[in-house]
């Protein structure tokens, strides 16, 4: 069956790979992406891009708008976010992280849901805990909470640990990180974007949450509060 999927975070470095391997995916009809500014596409004649103001009060309702005119095409429509500042990170306040991470991927995701959209993919980190004192994974963890309080029928965490192939990695450490077994270990950029695609395909008819992390992605289920 056919499907679309609305992301955002599609610019960014595992976002990339996402949208690269929904393109390369024969049964997605599009795929949309949610960008602040406009960037060249080049993953293919079924991608595109609407430019909002994701610092503005009304974003959450435009992203209404958008969802619910995907769906007016009639295919399944997903949910994705791909947003992550990463190493960056440590650039940043706490403040700022919230802003992004929780503020605009919240927002995205009650557009989303107000849109019609019951399946959600979200990129988050190993680790993530909201009581954490590391302050990048307990903002990663108060993420998954407020996307979690959404009330998605469908939500599937993506939790990886070490990224190989991503240009914020640096190689000695992706090298290292495959001596680590389990999920803090090194998965490729790549394998994600295809884990992200699977879960389109595969998680259609699953409910409840989903955390998927490294190696083969496993997947530790719960219902949803």
């Amino acid at each position: 069956m056919a499907f679309r999927v609305l992301i955002i975070g599609g610019t960014g470095q595992v976002g990339a790979a996402v949208v690269r391997a929904l393109a390369a995916e024969p049964s997605c009809a599009e795929v949309v992406m949610v960008n602040r500014r406009a960037t060249s596409l080049s993953a293919g004649p079924r991608v595109r891009q609407v430019v909002l103001d994701t610092a503005a009060v009304e974003f959450p309702s435009e992203v209404t708008k958008l969802a619910q005119s995907i769906m007016a095409q009639g295919d399944p429509v997903y949910g994705a976010s791909c947003v992550g500042v990463g190493q960056g990170s440590l650039k940043w306040s706490e403040e700022e992280l919230k802003a992004l991470e929780i503020g605009v991927v919240g927002g995205f995701a009650r557009g989303c849901r107000d849109g019609g959209i019951t399946h959600f993919s979200l990129l988050s980190a190993v680790g993530s805990a909201a009581k954490s004192r590391i302050r990048y994974v307990r903002v990663m963890g108060l993420k998954e909470e407020a996307v979690e309080a959404t009330g998605f029928k469908r939500l599937a965490i993506f939790r990886p640990g070490i990224i190989a192939g991503n240009v914020h990695t640096p190689g000695y450490v992706a090298w290292l990180g495959r001596l680590i077994p389990g999920r803090f270990g090194t998965i490729e950029q790549d394998d994600i974007g295809r884990a992200f695609v699977a879960e389109f395909i595969g998680g259609s008819a699953q409910t409840g949450v989903a955390y998927l992390e490294n190696g083969a992605m496993r997947q530790r289920s719960r219902a949803l509060k």
